[in-house]
């Protein structure tokens, strides 16, 4: 924009084409040569400057290529939905611009010639270290019901409460639809509308950073849906990408694609991505991003997983290049890889800051459930990053649920397992919260970035369901939190991550555990002398165990508040089941 806001320039990357007009609302939407775009020298760029426009006022727009093709502007920051928005109440996005019915079809751009900025109030946000990181995840759709920014806000201390340090958003950027997961992306650079306005979502933003809560965005940069206009500005007639579309594979690459798949050896992509990544962090103070499917960004052809995750020097190449330009932007920015692939590859990028996901959804269900039915599958040594082979704690983000895992506590209640006797069983609602306290110590307790799912701090036992079921929206269940054993759960998580974040013998790296039998434990030595002890039984029947302490004297049981006193490196002792203890040398601050 310029003068003010009463001129504005259109560029619009689009080789090959020959004729782009403008048309949009300062035009009445005529496609005439008025609005004839110039092209650049090259024939790749399409450019025009409209003058006469009145600051202040929103204008929809659309690109007219070759007089057959309508499409929004890629780059657009709010778009406008002619089949969705009439489903977006008032509330959530309060005095939203009518689509332009009998004047256009498609969607639509809008721009707003001199707005006003938002006036930033945390401007000095200090982002947590990364091996101290304690995410939580969550859906706005599935939070709270009336799904807007707003209310988010005002829940945010129940989150806050936890003591997590940082919060990631599923994508909230424009999607297909209304209703979704936000993973079927279309345009990229403009805020879903189902959610709220942008200035909503920047007042979370900065009521995040007001807490010392950290914001990463979810994003999807391995394909988009057929809605997308780079897509539909170079279709085949099939609907898919054609020959000559700049972005995109004609063809899928891999056995788990979604929607059409970018190819990221494409100047045109790289360019379009940074633009991308850029984008979020200086208009909306983001502060990192978790790159959905990032094993897909290869051109790489496999016909199954075993293919696709092998060592890829190709991938690791595209995703270095990346993650170098996101570090570009600022050093201390977060980039969180779903990435499931060779262990080589996995620490590569590692070691160039990226953190890595690691998935311990189903061992972390079987131990709380309380079966090791093949002499392993309860085993929970991946909590530790040294066990995957990363060099230092922030090279993994490990979890025991994510949106794409069925609930723990939903096992917990429909398979739990039980004593001999039966008088100990897993599908008692108040034994299976307290399994999940003393998986949450375990988990909590290794060194390393760690993440949680919305809700599984008060034993969310909705399923996660079969097939297209799981995107389906799920109820928040908030009066959970007025049932006393979810409570305390809640408590529970809350004490655990204080306990992490608020003192550095969770951050070391002189630590050994013992977590593929019934009886697991964590030791772990601190460069300030403090040592902690985690132990707990996940068996169904009481037993006595062999603990090892690195010195003798008065212990603190951080979890019940009492003492411990260690008269010999090895302590004897009986654990019933469900039981654990956290033992500090000093007492801690939570």
């Amino acid at each position: 924009f310029q003068q003010g806001g009463q001129t504005a320039v259109f560029n619009l990357f689009a080789p090959g084409k020959h004729k782009v007009q403008l048309i949009g609302s300062f035009n009445e939407w005529k496609a005439d040569n008025s609005q004839l775009m110039y092209s650049s020298k090259d024939g790749s760029r399409w450019w025009i400057k409209i003058n006469n426009l009145v600051p202040g006022t929103r204008y929809g727009y659309q690109y007219l290529v070759d007089d057959t093709i309508k499409i929004a502007d890629p780059y657009a920051r709010t778009i406008l939905d002619p089949d969705h928005d009439a489903f977006i109440p008032s509330s959530v996005y309060p005095d939203m611009m009518a689509y332009p019915k009998g004047k256009t079809t498609g969607f639509v751009g809008v721009f707003t010639p001199g707005m006003t900025s938002y006036n930033w109030q945390v401007k000095d946000f200090k982002r947590p270290d990364p091996q101290k990181l304690v995410i939580y995840e969550l859906l706005v759709r599935d939070f709270i019901e009336n799904h807007n920014y707003t209310t988010l806000m005002d829940t945010l201390d129940y989150i806050a409460r936890l003591g997590v340090n940082a919060i990631e958003l599923m994508p909230v950027n424009e999607f297909e639809g209304n209703d979704s997961w936000g993973y079927n992306t279309n345009f990229l650079f403009a805020l879903d509308k189902y959610y709220g306005t942008p200035d909503a979502y920047k007042a979370f933003i900065d009521a995040c950073h007001a807490r010392g809560i950290a914001v990463i965005q979810d994003i999807v940069l391995e394909d988009q849906f057929g809605s997308s206009p780079m897509i539909r500005l170079y279709q085949s007639k099939a609907g898919a990408p054609a020959a000559d579309n700049p972005w995109f594979e004609q063809e899928n690459r891999h056995p788990y694609a979604v929607g059409y798949q970018l190819n990221h050896e494409s100047t045109a992509t790289k360019y379009y991505t940074k633009n991308v990544l850029k984008f979020w962090i200086d208009e909306y103070h983001i502060d990192g991003y978790r790159f959905d499917q990032a094993k897909g960004f290869t051109r790489k052809v496999s016909n199954d997983d075993t293919q696709w995750s092998a060592y890829d020097q190709s991938r690791v190449a595209i995703l270095s290049d990346y993650l170098n330009y996101v570090k570009s932007l600022s050093s201390d920015l977060y980039v969180i890889l779903e990435y499931f692939a060779d262990p080589k590859e996995e620490t590569a990028l590692a070691g160039l800051g990226a953190m890595v996901w690691e998935n311990l959804n189903f061992n972390a269900a079987q131990a709380t459930m309380g079966y090791d039915d093949a002499g392993g599958p309860w085993d929970l040594s991946g909590l530790a990053y040294t066990y995957n082979q990363y060099t230092a704690p922030a090279g993994q983000v490990a979890y025991v649920e994510s949106h794409d895992e069925q609930r723990i506590q939903f096992k917990n209640e429909t398979y739990g397992n039980k004593s001999v006797d039966g008088l100990y069983n897993v599908k008692d609602l108040a034994t299976g919260l307290k399994r999940d306290a003393m998986l949450a110590a375990f988990f909590m307790a290794t060194p390393g970035a760690k993440m949680i799912w919305q809700f599984g701090e008060r034993g969310y036992d909705i399923s996660i369901g079969t097939d297209m079921q799981r995107l389906e929206p799920k109820p928040p269940h908030w009066e959970y939190m007025q049932v006393p054993e979810r409570k305390a759960l809640y408590n529970s998580y809350a004490k655990l991550i204080r306990l992490k974040t608020s003192n550095e013998v969770f951050n070391t790296t002189d630590f050994s555990y013992s977590l593929n039998g019934a009886i697991k434990s964590i030791v772990l030595k601190g460069t300030d002398g403090t040592n902690v002890v985690v132990v707990g039984n996940f068996g169904m029947e009481a037993q006595t165990a062999t603990v090892a302490f690195p010195s003798a004297g008065t212990w603190y049981d951080m979890k019940d508040t009492g003492t411990f006193t260690v008269s010999a490196l090895t302590q004897k002792m009986t654990i019933s089941p469900g039981a654990f203890h956290i033992f500090s040398s000093k007492l801690l601050t939570y």
